[in-house]
């Protein structure tokens, strides 16, 4: 018997279940493969979680939503943070991806970023895609959903991509932190977080400026 260790981070219930239905069709089909499951709602919790896989040094799968709120300290910004996390402490786990967002800068990001086994946009599922996706990372085989794969096609064409401060930068906007304060917060000069900021505007593609075309671009991209 083969037993895997599954950890789910989504915050919601319905898909969560949708997902601990796959792996049991999967272990229903075949008898020699068992999972045991774990499921965390939010940032706090999955952090804990992932620690307490960390200290016994084995968690086969992750399911990992990238559309998590922030966690209660401010030191999960999202899901993306979480795989982070998870390939330093845990590298030989396998973690499949799943996100809302099938913008190609936000799946560029995060496949430099966390590098998923497995890269799901949730419009594209179904069950049964569901049970393929497992299989395929079972087998040490990668596994992109439809509109991953017209990314992957393009060639990621977006050579740029957002660090952890390009991020913190637009959440602390988004929430009407004065640029005065970001200093303070961020543990950067004025003039280090104006030029970070200069440099958002120009990936964006933001002639503005004012902020507000930058947040708004960057909620429709799923930075914020």
């Amino acid at each position: 018997m083969k037993n895997y260790s599954v950890l789910i981070i989504d915050d919601h219930p319905g898909i969560a279940e949708n997902y601990e239905t796959a792996f049991s069709k999967i272990s229903s089909t075949d008898k020699t493969i068992q999972f045991n499951i774990n499921t965390a709602e939010d940032s706090d919790s999955a952090l804990e979680k992932i620690e307490c896989y960390s200290k016994k040094g084995k968690l086969d799968f992750v399911l990992l939503d990238i559309s998590l709120p922030k966690s209660t300290d401010g030191k999960i910004l999202s899901g993306e943070d979480l795989g982070v996390i998870i390939r330093k402490q845990l590298p030989k786990t396998k973690i499949i991806v799943a996100t809302t967002y099938n913008d190609n800068f936000m799946m560029n990001n995060i496949f430099k970023n966390v590098n998923p086994d497995g890269f799901l946009v949730k419009n594209d599922l179904n069950s049964m895609e569901m049970v393929k996706a497992i299989n395929s990372v079972l087998e040490d085989k990668p596994y992109y959903s439809k509109s991953v794969l017209k990314l992957v096609k393009s060639e990621m064409s977006h050579k740029e991509n957002l660090d952890r401060t390009d991020r913190e930068i637009l959440y602390e906007l988004s929430n009407g932190t004065k640029m005065k304060d970001l200093p303070e917060i961020l543990l950067l000069s004025i003039a280090g977080v104006e030029k970070r900021k200069r440099r958002l505007k120009e990936i964006f593609g933001v002639k503005q400026e004012s902020d507000r075309e930058l947040l708004i671009i960057a909620k429709e991209k799923g930075f914020i």
